[in-house]
């Protein structure tokens, strides 16, 4: 019986916590997001939830039984030591990765042992996973900082797999990521997911930006380019079980409860926050801006309380319970310095407490306060929100949490800012109903419709697209098959044309671009093609005339040179067209100039028809970000004079739109009559040929970018390596082609 699609969903824990009472072990669901979003899929049978499920056993006998009960659930355990658990979870992943992501640098602790740990711990689940006997059609989708190197191990194992990655925490900027020691190592690790996401833009941005800056690999829109695949990386901001919490809000026996909260707090203005025990939640800052709206507004005193619930969280980690002392140490100094006997200012809670309760505390708080220094999303101030529909109230929020991308309504607050919190507080405590209804609604709509549902669902249908995508790509990539029928074309002409750009194609990019002389590889494997006599090399390309020239002078190919203004085809006689004008030049080559003269490393290339800003040497961002600019003010130009604007690599160049490499290859096309085309490039001038050329043509784009090429290839180190298949083609056998497939 064939076996049907499956997912498999990975994350640090399992959507349960077991519990041992009596002596007895017993699994108890979890009521989190992420288990509720992902219940209808996990349970669905055939599919399963990997994870660690929260505990470690005594020994072989618990963990049989408890692998027995998950299994019913769908739920398949990763049993961890607590050594492993000390390295790989409160060493590197909470030592490491989370002060890292939340912009803690000097909470860090670099620890080779905890990488190794976290590397061997991570192979652990991939082997769990791996026991699946995954098929190329299952769904893969892993979840958070702590499984970073997952998703290439997985790959490794299965190359076809839809493998997806969401990181439910902040993704710091590159120049805080590049502090890591093994940042090469995680960044490798995720990129081998096809779909990478975040809750922001900013954090996607920061993840592209490490990807580029530290690895060295070009951005194209919101995609990356590894072993032949595109890696996608898109903003999917998590939500909540909204229906979950609407409905437990207006549920009465919360409502009862929430009366009975507001009544034992005499009706004060209810201040609520929830956190875990966390230093990038703000605790103490919040504190200190309660405190300031006391000593400020004294007519507050007994006419405010807030109630603030810490829920615990790695006590054993220092930070944390330092943070726990100081916590401690400042809520009883406000409660002794401001509290009276009728009147305490802060009620606090370290504690865990049920979800009903928790609807009953959003049901009855006025305000509730987010100050998040850091934070991937916050889903409080969503359940905050979901709880509102028929209740008033008002959402404090710090600038810094995912959410107040999403928001509309919110009063949003620099969390570092106390005087903003202490204020904001302020206006809350006096806002109009009418205010507080319409914030209200604004956000109610958003959460209400991007619910963790809908969150689970677009990631999914996102990654379906993607795999379509890489689908699509394979199918235009050259294979052995592709070249065993261009070789039979080939074979079967008479008259060959071979059209070949030179820079990015036949040879590679390099800072200088005087230093890209043609080596003896180039020379032998351009002398064999011409050595057919049914063969014609034409080397079309933008460089001026004269460096070709002195390349190739004494060959029997042909030369064109500046997108056609050159050209020493049919007679090896260099001729040009002289009717172009060239007056524009002046007022381009001074915009170019001032861009040089105020961006190091940049520099202006003058040809006799055309114009080219060079940005190669110059720093990563400051290239991107100056290029723009320079387009940007070139572009009013370009009509007035008839030119044409071309963004090659790092390489800005204008010229007039007489002239491209599609006209000059069809003047040749037009004359020679060849019964068999074939041309290869790797930028944006390539494409203009690849548009011109007849339907039959054989076109090749280096990388595998969209074009108009029928075929790619996925590096300029493979470009020799196939026109090598079109010399002495007689001698060729099958297996001559696999290094295509190799690579």
């Amino acid at each position: 019986m064939m076996q049907t699609k499956r997912t498999i969903i990975i994350s640090n824990r399992l959507p349960i916590r077991i519990e041992r009472q009596h002596g007895e072990l017993h699994v108890i669901p979890s009521e989190g997001g992420l288990a509720t979003g992902l219940g209808s899929i996990y349970q669905d049978e055939g599919n399963v939830w990997i994870g660690w499920p929260g505990f470690v056993p005594e020994n072989e006998q618990e963990k049989e039984s408890v692998t027995a009960q998950l299994a019913s659930l769908n739920l398949i355990p990763v049993f961890l030591t607590a050594s492993e658990l000390e390295g790989y979870y409160e060493g590197f992943s909470n030592e490491v990765l989370w002060p890292i992501c939340h912009y803690h640098p000097s909470y860090t602790v670099y620890d080779p042992a905890n990488w190794e740990i976290y590397q061997s711990v991570n192979e652990k689940f991939a082997q769990k996973v791996k026991d699946q006997d995954l098929l190329d059609s299952d769904d893969v989708w892993i979840h958070d900082y702590q499984l970073m190197l997952l998703p290439k191990l997985i790959r490794a194992h299965n190359i076809n797999l839809a493998i997806g990655y969401f990181q439910h925490i902040p993704f710091p900027p590159d120049e805080l990521f590049r502090a890591i020691p093994w940042r090469d190592e995680l960044l490798e690790g995720l990129l081998g997911a096809d779909l990478i996401a975040f809750h922001t833009y900013h954090d996607t941005q920061h993840f592209l930006n490490a990807c580029s800056h530290i690895l060295g690999i070009a951005i194209q829109n919101n995609s990356l380019r590894k072993a032949g695949r595109s890696i996608y990386v898109e903003v999917f901001p998590m939500g909540i079980d909204y229906e979950k919490f609407s409905g437990l809000a207006q549920s009465a026996a919360v409502q009862q409860r929430a009366d009975e909260i507001r009544t034992f707090y005499n009706h004060r203005k209810f201040i609520l926050s929830i956190d875990r025990l966390d230093y990038s939640k703000g605790i103490l800052e919040r504190l200190k801006a309660f405190e300031s709206l006391l000593q400020h507004y004294p007519e507050l005193y007994s006419q405010v309380v807030l109630y603030m619930l810490v829920v615990p969280s790695r006590d054993t980690v220092p930070k944390y319970s330092e943070l726990r002392d100081e916590i401690n140490r400042v809520v009883g100094h406000i409660n002794a310095v401001y509290g009276t006997n009728e009147w305490t200012p802060i009620s606090y809670f370290y504690n865990t407490y049920c979800v009903e309760e928790l609807s009953a505390l959003y049901v009855a708080a006025d305000i509730c306060l987010v100050t998040s220094l850091r934070d991937g999303m916050n889903l409080v101030c969503k359940e905050f929100i979901a709880s509102k529909e028929n209740n008033d109230g008002v959402l404090i929020l710090s600038e810094m949490a995912g959410a107040s991308r999403e928001l509309i309504g919110p009063i949003l607050v620099n969390p570092n800012a106390i005087e903003q919190i202490r204020e904001a507080i302020r206006t809350a405590i006096v806002m109009p109903v009418e205010e507080q209804r319409k914030r209200l609604n604004d956000s109610l709509e958003i959460v209400k419709k991007f619910n963790v549902r809908h969150w689970v669902h677009i990631f999914f249908k996102r990654l379906k697209e993607i795999k379509a995508l890489q689908k699509q790509e394979l199918a235009r990539r050259i294979s052995p098959a592709i070249i065993q029928d261009m070789l039979s074309q080939h074979d079967a002409s008479k008259r060959n044309l071979f059209l070949l750009d030179y820079d990015g194609t036949l040879m590679g990019f390099n800072k200088d671009a005087d230093a890209v002389t043609p080596t003896n590889n180039l020379y032998e494997t351009l002398e064999d093609l011409q050595s057919n006599p049914n063969n014609q090399v034409v080397i079309i390309s933008g460089r001026p005339q004269d460096t070709l020239a002195n390349w190739f002078a004494d060959k029997d190919y042909f030369l064109v040179a500046e997108h056609g203004a050159w050209s020493n085809y049919p007679y090896h006689q260099w001729h040009s067209k002289n009717h172009i004008s060239t007056r524009w030049k002046y007022p381009i080559k001074q915009i170019m100039s001032d861009f040089a003269n105020r961006t190091a490393g940049a520099f202006v290339e003058e040809k006799n028809y055309s114009l080219a800003w060079h940005y190669r040497k110059v720093q990563h961002g400051l290239g991107n970000l100056r290029s723009q600019e320079l387009v940007d003010n070139l572009r009013y130009l370009l009509p007035h004079y008839g030119l044409q604007l071309l963004m090659g690599n790092k390489v800005i160049e204008v010229k007039n739109s007489e002239l491209n490499k599609g006209k000059a290859a069809m003047e040749i096309v037009h004359d020679f009559q060849p019964d068999f085309i074939f041309a290869i490039g790797d930028d944006a001038t390539d494409e203009d040929m690849f548009l011109e050329l007849p339907a039959n043509a054989l076109t090749v784009k280096v990388g595998s970018r969209k074009s108009a090429a029928r075929y790619y290839i996925e590096t300029q180190e493979e470009v020799l390596n196939l026109i090598k298949n079109f010399t002495n083609t007689s001698k060729h056998s099958q297996n001559e082609f696999q290094h295509i497939e190799k690579n």
